[in-house]
């Protein structure tokens, strides 16, 4: 089993960057594949990010691309998830979720997920 808890929301203006993090806690870390999803209110959860268990595979939303970069440290046991170029309609609570199968964007295929951190973007 993991735990998930995820830090660095907060309010940033738009064209701002932020840095998310995901500290995982409990055993084989290194075996699971890693996504990040952000859910807005009124809204679905959605995919953002994914990568593979040795971090060699990432796969992004189109909606992100060129500006999010995921990446991990199986040795520290976190995911990160750099963000540039924040737009308004990135403002989201934003969720690190772990699960054994593969890269995945649908959110159903993940077995653990943490708190979410709140990220929002001022125009």
């Amino acid at each position: 089993q993991v735990q998930l808890v995820e830090s660095g929301g907060g309010l940033v203006q738009a064209g701002g960057s932020l840095r998310l993090s995901c500290a995982a806690s409990g055993r084989s870390f290194g075996t699971y594949a890693m996504g990040w999803f952000r859910q807005a209110p009124g809204k679905e959860r959605e995919f953002v990010a994914t990568i593979s268990w040795t971090g060699s595979r990432t796969v992004y939303a189109e909606s992100v691309k060129g500006r999010f970069t995921i990446s991990r440290d199986n040795a520290k046991k976190t995911v990160n998830l750099q963000i540039n170029s924040l737009k308004p309609e990135d403002s989201a609570v934003y969720y690190c979720a772990a699960q054994v199968s593969g890269l995945d964007t649908n959110p159903r295929a993940y077995d653990y997920w943490g708190q979410g951190t709140q990220v929002t973007v001022s125009s």
